[in-house]
């Protein structure tokens, strides 16, 4: 168990076209995200290649976390990023991305974040993990919190 899912996605063999279409990958993540589920509290996106490689950054900031897009359009590659936490699964996020937007060949790596300890679901499991950790340690352990 985990407080949330992230999914490090690497698309390769992407048109030229979609790796410069910051507007239409911007809307085409907030509809995936919110077809699985999410709820989208904001979207910026940046294109770049005046002073650097063609491409964009585009951002959709969810309740659950968040999907990023970051291209490299001269290599036709894609950097994908969602992390969804709660009963959104960033998988369907993916998958209604797919539905809407050539991702070419895609490589998917998941990352559990903040993995729980049985029975510590509830918000405040991490804190308390860590406050317990804290408890029992002994001068010279390391860092503190102030």
């Amino acid at each position: 168990m985990q407080r949330g899912k992230h999914l490090l996605i690497d698309c390769q063999g992407v048109s030229r076209d979609v790796c410069l279409d910051d507007r239409g990958m911007l809307r085409a993540m907030a509809v995936a995200a919110e077809r699985a589920g999410a709820t989208v509290v904001s979207q910026v996106r940046y294109h770049f290649g005046h002073n650097s490689p063609p491409g964009f950054t585009a951002v959709v900031l969810l309740d659950e976390s968040h999907c990023t897009a970051h291209t490299y359009a001269d290599l036709g590659l894609i950097a994908l990023d969602v992390f969804t936490c709660g009963s959104t699964e960033p998988r369907d996020v993916l998958a209604y991305l797919r539905e809407e937007v050539d991702l070419g060949e895609v490589t998917i790596r998941e990352v559990g974040r903040f993995p729980l300890e049985p029975g510590m679901e509830g918000h405040g499991a991490v804190l308390a993990a860590v406050a317990n950790e804290l408890a029992v340690a002994t001068p010279g352990d390391g860092p503190r919190l102030a």
